[in-house]
């Protein structure tokens, strides 16, 4: 289903997200293929989920880093978004991506045309709509792992299976069963026998 129908921030902010690595070759942890170890990837994300976090009004509620895939719960904070000043979406949009020559100009204290302003007006509010949505924040963030295990392993190509999966969770019980389901990910693959030693999780981190 397109991700318009399975997001609705009217119903619920909090959804449970999945993407999977496509090739044979582990995403982190130990490869039995090649003998290789690629645990540092999962610092990768993990780093780069909350650099996103701090960017984005999109919380992470959980979260657990596989041998070759990763799942996260988020709440969507679409209030905070609509409450950002024009210059705190720029700012947030311009630690991401290059941003626009005529915001640039905008924020030199430059003169600008009728027809620029409007321009740099209806530019703010696209980013911050992009800012509040689930597939810009997975896109930014899938393609950035992407890149940088591509450029580690000398090649190109897809890298993730297709588009991330999305359950939205409608209620406490949904949200409090799944955040449960991702942290116990690791003891349920024999990667952890409990959750103290589950490596790459938010339980880990809220145990610590």
């Amino acid at each position: 289903r397109a991700r318009k129908a399975l997001i609705d921030l009217s119903s619920t902010s909090y959804y449970h997200l999945i993407a999977r690595c496509v090739r044979r070759a582990f995403l982190c942890g130990e490869d039995k293929y090649t003998g290789k170890n690629f645990d540092h990837r999962r610092t990768w994300l993990v780093e780069r989920v909350k650099l996103l976090s701090s960017v984005f009004a999109i919380e992470i509620a959980a979260y657990a880093i596989m041998s070759n895939h990763y799942h996260l719960v988020v709440k969507v904070n679409r209030h905070q978004a609509l409450s950002w000043s024009d210059n705190e979406v720029i700012a947030r949009w311009y630690k991401l991506y290059k941003g626009s020559p005529v915001i640039d100009r905008q924020l030199n204290g430059d003169a600008l045309s009728e027809a620029e302003q409007l321009l740099a007006s209806e530019l703010v509010e696209k980013w911050r709509s992009r800012l509040y949505d689930i597939s810009w924040f997975m896109k930014n963030l899938n393609e950035f792992i992407a890149k940088e295990a591509n450029k580690e392993d000398n090649c190109t190509g897809k890298y993730w299976e297709g588009r991330y999966k999305s359950q939205a969770l409608l209620d406490e019980t949904a949200l409090l069963s799944c955040m449960a389901y991702v942290d116990l990910n690791p003891v349920r693959a024999n990667m952890a026998n409990n959750l103290e030693d589950s490596d790459f999780t938010s339980i880990q981190e809220r145990i610590k």
